[in-house]
C-alpha cells in the first residue's frame, strides 16, 4: 500500500495569513497542499485562481494540490501550471473528453487526478482509471466546508481499488474528514487524505495532521 499522505485544504485557513498559513501546514507535516478552485457554476462558490496558487507557492517546497471544481477545467491547466501547481485534478462531471484532460495534463508534465462528486458512479472513471495518477472520491457535495462526511460514498473507494488493481493509483478522499472517520477511510483503501476544518480548527495542526494517518 502507498504511504498514507495529508493534504491540508486551504480552504478553511485565514484568508489574511495565507502564506503563513501554507508555511505552517509543511511544518506541522503536510505532505501536500490542497487548493479548492471553484468557479461558481459547477459549484455555488467562488474561491482560488491561478493567482493565488502563485502568491502561495513561494510559502512551501511540498506539492500543491489543485482541484479545479469548474466547469471544463482542462482550459485552465497551463495557467495553473504556469502558477506552480503540482497536481491538478478535474471532474468526470464536467470535461468533454475526460481521457484528453488527463493527457493534457500529463503532457505539461504534472500528475492528473479524476474526481467524481457523491451521486456520480465510479463507472465515469473507467475511461482513465488505467493512467490517472489519483481519484478523488467526495464524500460531501463539493462547494463548501464543513459539511459531515458521508458514509455511503467511502464503499466508492473499494470499488475503485478493485476496477484498477494498479498499486500505484492514488485515491483520494475529501469532504468533513477528521480523526475518527478517517479510519473508515483509509480501511476502504484510501491513502491520501484531505482535511480542512479539521486541521484549522485544532489547537495543534501538527497533532491533527498526526492523528490522520493513523488506523
Amino acid at each position: 500500500m502507498n504511504d498514507i499522505l495529508v493534504s491540508p485544504s486551504i480552504l478553511a485557513a485565514d484568508f489574511a495569513l495565507l502564506g503563513r498559513e501554507v508555511a505552517d501546514l509543511e511544518i506541522a507535516g503536510a505532505d501536500w497542499i490542497h487548493v479548492d478552485v471553484m468557479d461558481g457554476h459547477f459549484v455555488p462558490n467562488i474561491t482560488f485562481g491561478p493567482q493565488m496558487v502563485k502568491a502561495i507557492r513561494p510559502y512551501t517546497e511540498q506539492p500543491l494540490d489543485v482541484h479545479l471544481m469548474v466547469e471544463d477545467a482542462v482550459r485552465f491547466v497551463p495557467a495553473f501550471v504556469e502558477a506552480g501547481a503540482d497536481i491538478l485534478t478535474v471532474h468526470a462531471e464536467t470535461e468533454k473528453d475526460l481521457a484528453q484532460s488527463v493527457a493534457t495534463i500529463h503532457g505539461v508534465g504534472k500528475k492528473a487526478g479524476v474526481a467524481i462528486c457523491p451521486q456520480t458512479p465510479v463507472l465515469a472513471l473507467l475511461p482513465v482509471l488505467e493512467v490517472v495518477d489519483m481519484v478523488l472520491i467526495m464524500t460531501v457535495q463539493p462547494g463548501f466546508g464543513g459539511q459531515k462526511m458521508r458514509e455511503d460514498c467511502l464503499e466508492k473507494i473499494a470499488q475503485v481499488r478493485q476496477m484498477s488493481g494498479r498499486e500505484e493509483l492514488r485515491v483520494q478522499v475529501d469532504g468533513g474528514i477528521d480523526g475518527m472517520n478517517v479510519k473508515r477511510a483509509l480501511r476502504k483503501g484510501a491513502d491520501t487524505i484531505v482535511a480542512g476544518s479539521y486541521i484549522f480548527q485544532a489547537k495543534s495542526k501538527a497533532t491533527a495532521i498526526a492523528s490522520l494517518r493513523r488506523i
